[in-house]
């Protein structure tokens, strides 16, 4: 399962074309996906046909960023001419007429779309089902799930589906998946990538200025999420003129002995299983040994508990729930503009704080959510879910917790893999400061090359 990157110079090489890559992705597609159920709308006829004109493209000189690597793309997003439903069962025959802004950079950089990948209804769990596409499984073991509400994206990676898959992050929807699945994910500085048709159906496709969600890249290798960043990160030219470009100031470091990291791997509101704290610890070694600088306490950092609250209480705010929720949560959608208000102002203390915190330091460390992939758990009950963590009986929204840290003031977080625990990957997020991506994506590239990168599961491996 080779990277972008290596897919790219094959192609610039003259070593194979797109649309034999292509046809080889179909394939693995036609024969595996079946097991794993992550493309829900497959768009085989026009991907040949891209393919083509990539090749065709490609001898008459021109070189765009991804010019003829096959990719996915999760489903949340409009492409003109197949549905899109968000898992919606009254939506679907939604039909788009025009492309989301990030399809269309895709395609303006050569890419070639395989189709969309599974979501939760409503992009509102931490699990890929819906009664439209049915259950994903992850490559790793079918009886776990691949995360939400990116899933799809992270299971087709995983199982060889494409190189690359674009996805969106409110409660984790990045990161988690990779993290399920043994991928890459970044989920970008609140902002800096334009989310314009990823809205769900039947609104129109308009310009957003969204409170916590962004949009972002997913992959096999750190250098990839890069190369995908650099084709999502403008802003809505709807908004902001056609003229407008988006300069991301480089990585603080290019080595790792020059990086300030904080290693995290306890929070006061809920545990961390041994299988996440190990592979916490697993970056925090190689950190050391590479001579970075490794703290595993601040003063610094911001309050966890009252950032955690902060966060949870304006998801449930902006989203609709289709569960049945507790009493908190159900305070937290009944928000007044006033509390709402107050809110804000919370998270721009929590935000000053971290302008301070990364005065001092460059990267944070921590967990993703406190287990690696759990078992399926479709009771439309959410109150009566749990996570299991080493024995401790957890609410199933427990999970959202470590995904705040990130996503309350907007900061950047690399999800990287660390290797598997138990027979399932577990990933780690490198948070950085808010508008400075390039910094944890360049220290996921560094640590790719100390304790490894992604490995295929065995179940894809087998048939590779």
């Amino acid at each position: 399962m080779d990277t972008a990157e290596a897919l790219a110079a094959a192609l610039r090489a003259g070593d194979v074309t797109s649309e034999q890559l292509t046809d080889e992705a179909i394939a693995r597609i036609e024969r595996d996906d079946h097991a794993i159920n992550a493309i829900c709308v497959p768009d085989f006829d026009r991907a040949r046909i891209a393919a083509r004109h990539a090749d065709q493209a490609r001898a008459r000189g021109e070189d765009r960023p991804l010019l003829g690597i096959p990719l996915t793309v999760k489903e949340s997003y409009d492409i003109a001419g197949l549905p899109t439903t968000w898992g919606m069962p009254e939506h679907r025959d939604h039909l788009p007429a025009e492309d989301a802004v990030q399809v269309t950079r895709l395609k303006q950089a050569g890419a070639v779309i395989l189709g969309k990948t599974t979501v939760p209804l409503g992009l509102q769990d931490i699990q890929t089902y819906n009664d439209l596409h049915g259950t994903t499984r992850n490559p790793w073991n079918p009886d776990r799930t691949p995360g939400g509400s990116s899933g799809g994206s992270a299971a087709a990676l995983a199982a060889g589906f494409g190189a690359l898959s674009i996805g969106s992050d409110l409660g984790g929807s990045l990161r988690t998946p990779a993290h399920f699945c043994g991928v890459y994910a970044h989920k970008p500085t609140l902002g800096i990538a334009a989310t314009r048709g990823m809205g769900a159906p039947p609104a129109p496709a308009s310009p957003a200025e969204h409170d916590l969600a962004v949009v972002g890249p997913m992959a096999r290798s750190a250098r990839d999420l890069t190369l995908l960043l650099d084709v999502m990160a403008a802003p809505d030219p709807l908004t902001h003129g056609k003229a407008y470009t988006l300069t991301l100031p480089p990585a603080r470091h290019e080595r790792l002995r020059d990086f300030r990291v904080l290693v995290l791997d306890d929070h006061p509101l809920v545990p961390t299983s041994a299988a996440v704290r190990a592979g916490v610890h697993k970056v925090a070694d190689a950190l050391a040994d590479g001579g970075a600088r490794v703290d595993l306490h601040s003063p610094l950092l911001p309050d966890l508990a009252d950032a955690a609250t902060t966060y949870l209480r304006l998801l449930f705010a902006g989203s609709v729930a289709r569960f049945r929720i507790d009493e908190e949560q159900l305070r937290a959608t009944q928000l007044s503009h006033h509390e709402w208000l107050a809110l804000t102002a919370r998270r721009e203390h929590h935000r000053h704080g971290w302008r301070r915190f990364f005065a001092d330091y460059d990267v944070v460390v921590s967990p993703i959510t406190p287990t690696p992939a759990f078992p399926h758990d479709h009771d439309p009950d959410v109150l009566r879910r749990r996570i299991d963590i080493d024995g401790d009986q957890r609410p199933y929204f427990d999970q959202l917790v470590w995904a705040g840290l990130a996503t309350l003031p907007g900061l950047p977080a690399t999800a990287i893999p660390t290797g598997p625990a138990g027979g399932l990957p577990v990933g780690v997020q490198l948070i950085g400061p808010m508008f400075e991506d390039r910094t944890p994506l360049t220290l996921a590239a560094l640590l790719e090359q100390e304790i490894g990168g992604f490995q295929a599961p065995h179940r894809a491996s087998s048939n590779a």
